[in-house]
């Protein structure tokens, strides 16, 4: 099993919040899918770019947070 860097969940989370309306849900629905399977490294992974959605979302255009 390999191991995913940062780069490419911050890809994977940028790429989920262009395809879907509501990215976090998306996230949330494959990483319960994922439990739900037994399949660990996949529910790590999901809940990872689950916050990586997050993350981006608070942020405004000029990449500034919204705090």
């Amino acid at each position: 099993m390999s191991v995913v860097n940062d780069l490419d969940v911050w890809r994977a989370a940028n790429q989920i919040i262009k395809q879907f309306h509501d990215p976090e849900m998306e996230a949330a629905q494959r990483a319960d899918a994922a439990y739900s399977a037994g399949d660990m490294f996949n529910f790590a992974l999901w809940t990872r770019i689950n916050k990586a959605i997050a993350a981006l979302l608070q942020l405004k255009p000029d990449g500034k947070p919204l705090n």
